[in-house]
């Protein structure tokens, strides 16, 4: 993240050592609230949604690996302080926040807060207490939802649409900051579509309205009384609110919590690539229109994408006819998706604009391809201004090249030359306009042939080592004027 070193992305769930509501829905139907009106108060909101959301507290036993201090002696009072049982184990918990979404106990939270949990207390806000059990949770969007019994109908509260949700509306937070059940804070949307760099389904609201730990899992809502968002993290470079707080949006919090009430887990659906952004340069030199897209650099073994006959390069337009603005609004379209039902991918390979149709199956762990090697001699001055050599037994030894790679590596990038922060050091050239790169000289002849083309960028492919160890494809485009 992009953030100054002084501040951290935190989890809003508050760790802990030791240990007659209204009925029915609190939400009113939005089109009966004026959303961009300034209100006088928040005093009735509040008041109306209050016995809908929840303290949560857990309680997890674990391993001490510590002795307790045996009874009868003058230190076994301190086992209580510690959280130890007399069998040598200890009791970790944590305080977070909720919020009922039907009349008979179903609760949804953030998974962080109920995530290795034995025990789960709920506490309604005329102080009831109910013992939960988990439904389901989501690692990747950091949702769960819980049940309660109760004999008498909860109240609870709507998920509203949050794709109407704009920058500017009033929004309020209620939840259980530090251990102060029935806080209510409020401010406006910050901005939408927020990007933490947390999973793949990113895509997070943000507000000004003051949320700390322990506000984990409580609803923020707008002035209809709807949940807009769940509220899960916070950049803080105290630990407290400095007005940038997080929220899963309340259309994803719908989806996921939909699934695990109905199957107690979320299936997700799997095309089997791995892409990148495409920029208004490659999209040139892919000779397509639009100005966005994405460029598939891997494909699976034994994928709906190699199914359907889709190849490393391929650009990416549209799915189902929806503009493919880039990698997070592409995951976040599949992920709507039905498995088992097919999409229609409009790409463009080799400069032509096709039709593909893929069937989209449930999300597996993906696999490497291969490539093959050639050998050739240096080049160390040529058009695009960066040093390439053949790869021999040294040059693979040299930068980790595996045997399965093949192409001509870069061993300098100039300054002054059409490559710089395009290419870099130690990255394997493996095509030139959709043409495979033999050798040195090759390249640098496929490259010529490029720079001929008037107006059109040179597209190379290219393998580079991630900071994990591990090699991927990445394209970049070279423009001609440089």
């Amino acid at each position: 993240m992009n953030y100054a070193a002084a501040l951290a992305l935190i989890l809003l769930a508050t760790p802990v050592s030791g240990l007659a509501a209204a009925q029915g829905s609190l939400s009113k139907p939005a089109a009966g609230v004026d959303m961009k009106a300034t209100p006088s108060s928040f005093r009735d909101l509040s008041k109306r949604l209050m016995p809908a959301v929840v303290n949560i507290s857990t309680e997890t036993v674990i391993a001490s690996g510590m002795p307790t201090f045996p009874e009868g002696s003058p230190a076994e009072r301190f086992n209580d302080y510690f959280g130890r049982d007399g069998d040598g184990f200890e009791r970790q918990g944590s305080l977070g926040s909720g919020f009922v979404i039907s009349k008979d106990g179903y609760i949804v939270t953030n998974n962080h807060v109920i995530e290795k949990a034995d025990t789960i207390t709920i506490t309604f806000s005329n102080g009831r207490e109910l013992q939960a059990k988990l439904v389901g949770r989501d690692r990747d969007t950091d949702i769960a939802v819980l049940k309660v019994s109760s004999t008498t109908a909860l109240p609870f509260v709507e998920l509203a649409d949050s794709d109407k949700a704009e920058v500017g509306d009033w929004v309020i937070a209620i939840g259980n900051p530090l251990g102060f059940g029935g806080s209510v804070s409020a401010g406006i949307i910050s901005a939408t579509g927020r990007d933490l760099n947390t999973g793949r389904s990113d895509n997070y609201i943000q507000t000004d309205a003051a949320i700390n730990q322990g506000n984990s899992g409580g609803p923020l809502f707008n002035l209809a009384g709807q949940v807009v968002g769940v509220n899960t993290a916070i950049i803080s470079q105290s630990g407290g609110s400095i007005g940038l707080g997080f929220s899963v949006p309340s259309n994803t919090v719908k989806r996921i919590s939909a699934a695990l009430i109905k199957e107690g887990r979320v299936r997700r659906p799997w095309l089997g690539v791995n892409v990148q952004d495409a920029d208004a340069a490659l999209i040139k030199a892919y000779r397509a229109k639009g100005l966005t897209g994405v460029i598939i650099t891997r494909i699976s073994d034994d994928s709906p994408a190699e199914k359907a006959k889709l190849e490393v390069g391929d650009l990416i337009l549209t799915i189902d006819g929806k503009t493919v603005t880039g990698v997070r609004e592409m995951t976040r379209t599949l992920s709507e998706k039905a498995i088992g039902k097919p999409v229609k991918l409009s790409i463009v390979r080799d400069g032509r604009t096709r039709e593909v149709s893929v069937t989209l199956t449930e999300l597996k762990d993906e696999e490497e391809g291969t490539a093959k090697v050639a050998p050739d001699t240096a080049a160390n001055s040529n058009d695009l201004g960066a040093d390439l050599s053949p790869i021999d037994d040294d040059m693979r030894r040299r930068y980790g090249i595996p045997k399965d790679i093949s192409g001509v590596v870069v061993t300098a990038v100039s300054p002054r030359g059409r490559a710089y922060n395009k290419l870099r050091r130690a990255d394997v050239i493996v095509e030139v306009n959709f043409n495979t790169v033999s050798s040195v000289t090759d390249a640098l002849a496929k490259v010529k042939t490029g720079l001929a083309t008037p107006n059109t960028p040179i597209l190379i492919r290219v393998k580079r080592r991630g900071e994990t160890g591990g090699w991927f494809d990445q394209f970049v485009s070279i423009e001609i004027n440089k």
